[in-house]
This record gives structure tokens, sequence and C-alpha cells, in this order.
């Protein structure tokens, strides 16, 4: 159908679902508390899209389906993905790859960063601050789940990659904090201004500088490839399955925290990302275009076996964080 026409019925089911007496439960949150199913638009042609359904079970989608002719249900994109989490590392090394887990100056993209009381993430790229030179990544990765203060410093490696307070690089500028309670969301994301005299090469990136800011719903192509280089899975290669994907429901260390307007990709081969890749940038491979900002996962959902990942509209980032982006 007409992206237009997904919309519409995209906004017609989250009415159904805000109306509704029972809860459309999201398994595996523990039953003290459940999300609605995450709705989007799946590309599948120019202007043309599928209203993109995500559950954790199979079971929710009796619920969110039932009534619905056949008809659209001819039009609807419905995966199970399991439990979306925030992709921190784990808390020892992963043995690859590892020229990205080490200490490495000049500081590029895709390199190990965190705050000193997190594990590690990975170092996006470089923005400017208030005119200052700075790097970007996720809230949980700089600035530890909002319980990080402006002035913190910054690591590289993080701390899971056996970085030490010697090897602070950066101090925490400013993060978006997130909205408790049920609020939604639309970033995850920190900034931290370099301190003097660490070098940084922010067109170092597999295949060279990238270009100009994209917009993810400017053109829905089924057929368009992204790439990432993260601390854990290095450089991968994936596709966009669904954009404008609300209700988005992620796991922190026990807290549960809800994201509208996010970018969904799978990996070509395999999982795109893992734990220890938030704060990536994923870009176009066709113009170098940067378009989103990663940060969290599943384990299912995939069609190639690997989960999907979601990535904050690279944008909305940088509007809200009034950051400019620095390609090289």
């Amino acid at each position: 159908m007409h992206v237009d026409l997904a919309r519409e019925l995209k906004a017609h089911l989250e009415t159904r679902l805000a109306e509704s007496v029972g809860p459309v439960t999201a398994s595996g949150l523990g039953g003290t508390r459940w999300a609605r199913p995450a709705l989007g638009l799946a590309p599948v042609g120019p202007q043309q899209a599928h209203l993109a359904i995500r559950l954790a079970s199979k079971e929710d989608a009796d619920i969110l389906l039932a009534g619905l002719d056949d008809a659209v249900l001819g039009e609807v994109d419905v995966r199970v993905i399991g439990a979306v989490r925030a992709l921190p590392s784990p808390t020892i090394p992963s043995p690859a790859p590892g020229d990205l887990q080490r200490r490495v100056r000049p500081l590029h993209p895709g390199v190990s960063v965190g705050h000193a009381g997190v594990s590690a993430g990975t170092l996006g790229g470089f923005v400017h601050a208030a005119g200052r030179l700075a790097m970007l990544s996720n809230n949980h990765v700089l600035a530890a789940t909002d319980a990080g203060r402006v002035g913190d410093p910054v690591l590289q490696p993080g701390p899971a990659d056996r970085g030490v307070d010697a090897d602070r690089v950066a101090t925490l500028a400013a993060f978006e904090r997130f909205h408790a309670h049920g609020g939604v969301n639309l970033v995850d994301a920190a900034v931290a201004v370099l301190d003097p005299e660490v070098p940084a090469e922010p067109g170092r990136l597999p295949g060279g500088p990238l270009g100009a800011l994209a917009v993810p719903v400017e053109e829905i192509d089924p057929d368009e490839v992204v790439e990432k280089v993260g601390r854990t899975t290095g450089h991968t290669r994936g596709r966009v399955t669904a954009v404008e994907v609300d209700g988005v429901a992620v796991q922190y260390d026990g807290v549960v925290h809800t994201f509208d307007d996010q970018v969904e990709v799978e990996g070509l081969a395999g999982a795109f990302s893992a734990g220890g890749d938030s704060g990536s940038v994923i870009w176009r491979s066709s113009d170098r275009a940067p378009l989103g900002l990663l940060f969290a996962g599943s384990e299912l959902g995939g069609s190639t076996g690997g989960g999907v990942t979601y990535a904050n509209p690279l944008v909305t980032v940088l509007d809200v964080l009034a950051l400019e982006w620095i390609g090289s």
C-alpha cells in the first residue's frame, strides 16, 4: 500500500491499542509490567510500505489483528522479535575485533568507549557541541543510563576493555534523560567533549568519510543497504526493515523505556549488531549518508537469523542535543 495509507493503518491500530481494556502483553517482561506491540512502516517499494508489527511472542498477534479483514492482513509484516535490550558490552573483553577494543589514538568511529561506571560501547562519530569537538554515542554508554553527571570522564577503551582512569579522553557534556513512568523517548544519546590534545580522525571509516545526513523516511527503499562499524562485531552490512517504529520497549537493567519513531535494521548475513555496538552510527552504502544511532536490539526476528537492531534517526539526535555533524 502507499506509505500514507500505511501510516493511516498504523494510526488506527495505535488508537485501538490505546482504547483497549485488556492488556496486550509483551512476553518476557515478568508479568508485572507490559508493553504494547511496536508499530512501524516496512518498506516494500518506492513510496510503498506494509505495516510493520513487532511482538515479543506470537500469541500477542491474535489480540492485535483480531477483526482485521483479509485485505488489510495482506498488507502487514508481522515479526516476533522477543525482548529488545540496550546493547552495552559484556563485562569481559570480547575476542574480536580486537583492534577496536584496544587503546586507540587518534580516536576514530567504531572504537570502544565508555563512562567509568559502565562496561563499554562504541564511539559513533564526531560532532560540534557549542563549537567544541565532541564524540557522539548513547546515554547508556557515555552517561551510564542517567547515572552520570556532566563533567564525568569518558574512557577509551571502555572499562570492559581494561580502560582505566589514565585512558580518559573526553568529558561528558550533555545527554538526553530517559522519560520514566510510561513516558515516550525519541533518543538514547549523549555527547562528550574531547579533552585537550586528544587527536581524532572523524573520517576514518571503512570506505572513507561519511557524507551529508540522511532522513530515514525521505525515500523508502526495500533494497537500501546500510553499514556500521562497532566495538564488538566490527564492520557489518544490513538493510532497513522498518521506519517510524513506535512503541519499542527496551530493557535497561531491570527498567523498560519505550521509544517512538525508530529505525529497524537486520543483517544481510546473521546479526547486524551485538552487545558493545551501542553508539555506532549507521550509514547508507549508496551515498554514505549517516542515518541512525544504534542503541538496542533483539536476538529474534531477523530473516537471516540474527535478530533486529534499533537506531534513533540521527537527525533527531542532533536536533535534540543541538549538535552539528562532522563527517571528516
